[in-house]
């Protein structure tokens, strides 16, 4: 008997590619909607559709699903595709106020989601290029 380990992943216990485009799509309308995050949402485009979909796609894999983004672009190096914006804690905090909301509003287990909201943090923190005190 083979035991599968996908149910184990992020991607199949989110509900898969529906659900993480609709985490995607929901993290940028709460982008557009708040303006408490204006600082993160100023260093976007106007149309917010592009990242959208390459946010959708490197989280896809990421999640351990469909390696999308890797398929289409390569490795990700996210810190390196990152540092032409000025990211500190500021924007990190205004970044994970969005993906927070979104994973409120789209995964209804808690379990997955305080998993994710632990990883997404993790991520935020590597991504700052910015020197200041915790």
């Amino acid at each position: 008997m083979q035991i599968s380990e996908s149910k184990n992943n992020h991607y199949e216990r989110i509900g898969g590619e529906a659900k993480v485009r609709q985490l995607v799509q929901r993290f940028y309308q709460v982008m557009d909607e708040l303006p408490e995050v204006h600082g993160v949402r100023k260093m976007h485009a106007e149309s917010l559709k592009g990242s959208e979909e390459k946010l959708f796609m490197f989280l896809s894999g990421w999640m351990g699903g469909p390696q999308l983004f890797v398929e289409k672009f390569g490795h990700p190096h996210l810190r390196q595709r990152h540092m032409p914006f000025s990211i500190g804690k500021t924007e990190r905090n205004q970044w994970l106020m969005c993906m927070d909301q979104a994973l409120t509003d789209v995964v209804e287990d808690e379990n997955l989601r305080n998993e994710l909201r632990v990883a997404f943090i993790k991520v935020a923190d590597f991504m700052r290029n910015q020197s200041e005190p915790d």
